[in-house]
C-alpha cells in the first residue's frame, strides 16, 4: 500500500489529540510547579516568607495581578478577625484586602469558588467591591476540617476570565500549603511564648532583687519575711529600710491585681516608699507623701494597700500607720493579742490624704505579724478561706518558734488548707519578735 492510500487523520481526532498534548504538558508544568512550591515553602520556619512566596508563586501560575493570604484569627472568638495578611501585586494599583463577604462565604462553603463578574454575582449580592476588581479565584486554607485562612488572587492579566482550571491549580495550591502555613504559625507563637517565658524569668530574678535578700540583725529582736508570688511575679512588697542608727521601718503592701502589672506597680511603689523614708520617716507623713506621688502616676483603677512601722529598738517603740492594709496581729508574752486598728484609705485612688498615726511600747516577748490578704483569703477545693481564725491558731500554736521558722509553719498550714487549689493570689509575710 503507498501513502496515497492511507486513511487521512480526521480533524476532529487530530484536534483531540492536540488537546490531550495541551493537558498532559499543562500537568507536567503543574507538577513541576507544585513541586518547586513545596520545596521553597518547606525549606522556611518563616511564616512570613512562607506566605510571600505562596502569594508570588500563585500569581506567576494563574497570571493573576495581585494576591493575598488572609489567616484567621480563631482565638480571639471571632471568626471574621483577620490575624496575620500578606498582600503582592504585580502591578501598581493598591493592595486589595477580601471582603467580610468572601470570608464568610468561605466559612459556610469551605470550597473554591470563582467569580469573574463579582458585582453582578448573587453569592455577594450588595457587596461594594473596589473599583479595580474585575475577577478573582479565591480557595480555602483548611488543616484537619478547620478553615485556618483564605487564599485570593484577583484580575486575570489581559483582562481574561478565570478558568475553571486556574481554580482548580489555586485549590490544590492551597492544600498544599495550608499545614505549611499552620505549622509556621504554631512555631512562631511557639518561638514568642519561650521569648515571654524568659522575659517573664528576668522579670522575677529582678523583682526578687528588689526585695530583702536576709532580714537585718537588729538587738533585742528577731525579724523575717518572705513572699511567694501566685505567679512569676507579683504586686506583694516586704521591705526593711533602715532610717538612722535606732530605727528601722517595717512595711508590707498589696497591689491590686497580679502578675506583670502589678509587678511594674510594686517596684513604682518600692522606690517611692523608700525615697519619701529618708525625707521624713514619719509614718503618717511618709504615707501621705506616697499617696501623693502615687497618685499622680498610676491609673486610678490600681489601687496599694500598704502597712508602714517605724521599730525604735533603742526606746522599743513602735509606730505604725495602715493605709487600708490587712490589720497586722500583735501577741503578747501574758497570751493576749490584737489587731493593729488603726487604719485609713488605701494608696493612689485620692489625693491630700492624711493617716493617723499610733504608738505603743514593746515588750519582752512580745511578736507582730503582718501579712497580705493571699493568707487568710486562700481558699481550698471547697471554696473555704483559710481565715483569720486559722492563722490565729498557727501563731499561737508556733509563738515560740523563730522569726524565720514562724513565717514558714504559717505558709505550710495555708498550703495545707488550699490542697490541690491552685494559689489565687500572692503571699507575703513580715514577722518581728521582741527578745
Amino acid at each position: 500500500m503507498t501513502n496515497l492510500d492511507k486513511a487521512p487523520v480526521p480533524d476532529a481526532k487530530l484536534q483531540a489529540l492536540q488537546q490531550e498534548n495541551q493537558r498532559l504538558k499543562r500537568a507536567v508544568e503543574e507538577l513541576s510547579f507544585l513541586n518547586d512550591l513545596a520545596r521553597a515553602i518547606g525549606a522556611s520556619a518563616n511564616l512570613q516568607e512562607i506566605m510571600q512566596t505562596i502569594v508570588h508563586r500563585s500569581l506567576q501560575a494563574i497570571h493573576a495581578e495581585q494576591g493575598v493570604v488572609t489567616l484567621i484569627d480563631a482565638a480571639s472568638g471571632d471568626t471574621m478577625r483577620t490575624l496575620v495578611r500578606d498582600m503582592a501585586s504585580s502591578g501598581e494599583h493598591q493592595p486589595f484586602r477580601p471582603h467580610a463577604s468572601l470570608l464568610g462565604w468561605m466559612h459556610q462553603h469551605k470550597m473554591p469558588l470563582t467569580s469573574n463578574q463579582p458585582r453582578e454575582d448573587q453569592r455577594f449580592h450588595g457587596v461594594k467591591w473596589d473599583p479595580s476588581v474585575v475577577s478573582l479565584v479565591c480557595a480555602p486554607l483548611i488543616v484537619k476540617s478547620e478553615l485556618k485562612g483564605v487564599l485570593t488572587v484577583y484580575n486575570k492579566k489581559g483582562g481574561a476570565e478565570f478558568t475553571n482550571d486556574d481554580q482548580r491549580l489555586l485549590a490544590i495550591i492551597a492544600a498544599q500549603s495550608a499545614q505549611v502555613i499552620e505549622n509556621a504559625r504554631l512555631y512562631e507563637e511557639e518561638q514568642t511564648l519561650f521569648r515571654m517565658q524568659g522575659e517573664m524569668q528576668l522579670a522575677a530574678k529582678i523583682q526578687l532583687d528588689l526585695l530583702p535578700k536576709t532580714a537585718p540583725q537588729v538587738a533585742g529582736y528577731d525579724l523575717a519575711g518572705k513572699t511567694i508570688p501566685a505567679e512569676s511575679v507579683g504586686g506583694d512588697y516586704f521591705d526593711f529600710i533602715p532610717v538612722d542608727e535606732n530605727q528601722w521601718a517595717l512595711c508590707l503592701g498589696d497591689v491590686s491585681g497580679k502578675g506583670m502589672p502589678a509587678s511594674l506597680l510594686m517596684a513604682n511603689l518600692q522606690a517611692t516608699i523608700r525615697g519619701q523614708t529618708f525625707v521624713d520617716a514619719s509614718a503618717k507623713n511618709c504615707l501621705a507623701r506616697a499617696n501623693k506621688l502615687l497618685c499622680h502616676s498610676t491609673d486610678k483603677c490600681n489601687f496599694i494597700t500598704f502597712f508602714y512601722a517605724l521599730l525604735n529598738h533603742q526606746t522599743h517603740q513602735l509606730v505604725y500607720a495602715n493605709a487600708g492594709h490587712n490589720p497586722p496581729l500583735l501577741f503578747s508574752a501574758d497570751g493576749t493579742s490584737r489587731a493593729l486598728e488603726r487604719r485609713g484609705l488605701v494608696l493612689g485612688i485620692r489625693d491630700h490624704l492624711s493617716y493617723e498615726e499610733e504608738t505603743f511600747a514593746l515588750h519582752a516577748g512580745d511578736l507582730l505579724v503582718m501579712y497580705s490578704d493571699g493568707i487568710v483569703e486562700a481558699m481550698n477545693a471547697w471554696q473555704e478561706e483559710f481565715g483569720e481564725e486559722r492563722l490565729h491558731q498557727v501563731i499561737t500554736q508556733n509563738r515560740a518558734a523563730t522569726a524565720s521558722a514562724l513565717i514558714e509553719q504559717i505558709v505550710y498550714a495555708v498550703k495545707q488548707h488550699a490542697g490541690q487549689a491552685p494559689q489565687s493570689d500572692d503571699i507575703t509575710l513580715v514577722v518581728m519578735k521582741k527578745m
